[in-house]
């Protein structure tokens, strides 16, 4: 905890998960056994020991979201996310400038003068009395822990205590009151304390009630804890103990209160103030001795509790928000950040298609936040919010979702790729051409990067508007790999490109995807889980134009080069060499043959072809480093080429 903030996250949390394990330790008070009663704090001291919201998890109540949301409405700030980077209080980095900073340094000092003033200086007193006391005779305490099997320690006597306690926890010593005969059943009690070692769990106490003094449903539990601790050690005494020896146990009880040390650190006498007595009276009123099918019992109960307050839940939807405030949506878009990169892409993508400055603001980096927040508040009454690069929203294709072309990583945790989006017409001043296929869309260059542990959206130039072909399965008219190599007159090329999509389609309840429906929603975690290939070979003749003529058929043979491995090439069968004829698979590897018939075109294509993949294979979108190919004219191999990739492997736009 660095600030206010994520000391307010943290004790929330703590605080839900508390008046939770409340209500479920009333309803089984006399259910479930003193053991499970105490045991069951645990789960709280796991919650404490957590930084709250880890990992974008929240236990109970989205606790992040309206942290973030009473932030921003009370300093006008978004450009920060509250992170809990550790449990306990860390002096903060900054100069203190805000009534929140100086609100947490009261905190921190609050911390320090309970944990020095109250607790360490009660328990340098203690040490001091006991110097003043002297080595008692042990006989007494030993014939104790003979009797009922327990380990023993050192014994002093000391003036002016009203009871015994351990002391210690590397070296425990007995402490008993100089001058009193002390009841067997007390010494029996401490040496339980002694036996499972108690006095570490009042240091735990005392610890977690100091980092939270300022929450008093936690102090509570505090005492409760406590309770609850000599409850149990009560319990195991009762069990040792038969007929009259249990009813003596409650009246000596009483005289077990000790205000002057109650609850100090490093002593068993964490919990023996009187105000605890009454309910350790009334469950020694209720003792039974709990069958062994019980412990099943208390530990499935603890587990079911355990199991989601531990692990917590992650905000998938940014849209669950009650309510539709600027401070709420950007909360919302904050704390339900984007882990993955494809997780960006995805937000960044509905962001533009469903034109919502919450959805731009769960992979936008945290300095534009607050120019997001601004927008947000420029919203008319409408709610219509445009994203400020398109003036053509209403013809944007909703159902065929987006693709992200060509990704490629830069870097370590980066990437980059193209988005496009399907236009239903073209934007103002732009006419259809007749061709059957064309097709407008929407494309941007963009880089998705780390941020912290945020997956974040930088765009690469502005949204701009292109003709192009059907966009699904690949587009080459959009920027692809070029590869080339010159032999004689020609000069043979290859194109090669990637899409990478999620699935957009929305479920019905038939478990059915319904194609004519997008899922609007972003997916922050999500990884690609779509993917295609597309390549075409190409041979351009460069030579003098008299001798065209010459030329009858031309054939290639190709095969992709990953790294610096050759691949060898399988011959062309004669019989298709004079023939229009192509085959291969989706990788590139395969032949193209053409017949150069009278005033044939300079640019000739050979082969194309590609196809779905899985695009969570490893390296599945890593361009060739190279192609081979075997180049044929008029019927006869002429030569081997190396297709390299032109201006540094670069994206080249059509």
């Amino acid at each position: 905890m660095t600030d206010f903030w994520s000391f307010l996250l943290q004790t929330l949390t703590a605080s839900g998960v508390a008046a939770l394990l409340l209500a479920v330790k009333a309803l089984l008070r006399d259910k479930l056994s003193p053991r499970w009663q105490f045991a069951v704090w645990g789960i709280l001291a796991v919650i404490l020991l957590l930084p709250a919201g880890y990992g974008g998890r929240y236990v109970l109540v989205n606790w992040p979201l309206w942290v973030e949301a009473l932030k921003s409405a009370l300093t006008g700030q978004f450009g920060t996310l509250t992170k809990v980077i550790a449990p306990i209080p860390l002096p903060p980095s900054d100069p203190l400038e805000t009534v929140f900073d100086w609100l947490f340094l009261a905190y921190v000092l609050g911390v320090a003068v309970l944990l020095v003033l109250r607790y360490a200086a009660s328990y340098v007193r203690l040490r001091l009395a006991l110097r003043k006391g002297r080595p008692a005779q042990e006989d007494r305490v030993r014939a104790v822990a003979e009797r009922y099997g327990l380990p023993c320690c050192p014994t002093v006597e000391v003036e002016g205590l009203p009871t015994a306690f351990i002391c210690g926890v590397l070296k425990p010593v007995m402490v008993l009151p100089a001058g009193v005969e002390t009841d067997e059943k007390v010494i029996l009690h401490e040496l339980l304390h002694l036996k499972y070692r108690d006095v570490i769990w009042g240091w735990a106490i005392a610890f977690f009630r100091c980092l939270h003094w300022c929450n008093p449903l936690l102090w509570y539990c505090a005492d409760r804890a406590g309770n609850d601790l000599e409850s149990l050690c009560d319990q195991r005494a009762l069990e040792r103990l038969e007929g009259e020896e249990r009813r003596d146990y409650g009246r000596i009880l009483l005289s077990m209160a000790d205000e002057r040390y109650a609850r100090t650190p490093g002593t068993s006498s964490a919990a023996n103030g009187g105000r605890n007595i009454r309910r350790r009276i009334e469950a020694i009123a209720r003792f039974k001795r709990y069958p062994a099918g019980m412990a099943l019992a208390s530990v499935c109960v603890a587990l079911a509790l355990a199991a989601p307050l531990m692990v917590g839940a992650r905000a998938e939807d940014v849209n669950s928000v009650p309510g539709s405030g600027v401070q709420l949506r950007m909360a919302a878009a904050r704390t339900t950040w984007c882990t993955t990169s494809a997780g960006a892409f995805d937000a960044y993508a509905k962001a533009v298609l469903i034109q919502r400055y919450d959805y731009r603001a769960m992979c936008a980096p945290l300095s534009q936040q607050n120019e997001l927040a601004a927008e947000g508040w420029s919203i008319d009454g409408s709610g219509d919010w445009r994203w400020p690069d398109i003036s053509w929203k209403d013809r944007v294709n909703l159902t065929g979702g987006y693709q992200i072309y060509n990704l490629t990583p830069v870097g370590e945790n980066a990437y980059e790729g193209l988005l496009v989006i399907e236009l239903y017409s073209p934007p103002d001043g732009q006419e259809w051409s007749g061709q059957t296929s064309e097709r407008w869309l929407a494309v941007q260059w963009l880089r998705a990067e780390m941020e912290g542990d945020r997956w974040v959206v930088i765009p690469q130039e502005g949204i701009r508007a292109v003709p192009g072909d059907q966009r699904v399965g690949g587009n080459l008219g959009l920027p692809c790999k070029v590869y080339e190599a010159q032999h004689g007159d020609w000069l043979v090329q290859a194109r090669w490109q990637t899409a990478a999509s999620v699935n957009t389609l929305v479920q019905g309840s038939d478990g059915m995807w319904i194609s004519s429906s997008l899922d609007s929603t972003p997916k922050p975690h999500t990884e690609f889980d779509r993917g295609y290939y597309q390549y075409q070979f190409w041979a351009v003749y460069t030579g003098d134009p008299d001798k065209k003529s010459g030329y009858t058929s031309i054939s290639l043979a190709t095969a992709p080069v990953y790294g610096e491995k050759d691949r060898e090439l399988e011959p062309i069968d004669p019989k298709y060499l004079w023939t229009d004829s192509s085959g291969g698979d989706n990788w590139g590897d395969g032949f193209g043959n053409r017949k150069l018939e009278d005033g044939w075109e300079d640019m000739v294509f050979l082969n194309g072809g590609g196809g779905g993949v899985d695009w969570g294979a490893e390296g599945a979108y890593l361009a060739p480093t190279a192609y081979q190919a075997e180049l044929y004219l008029n019927g006869r191999e002429v030569g081997e080429l190396t297709l390299l990739p032109v201006e540094g492997g670069k994206w080249i736009e059509p």
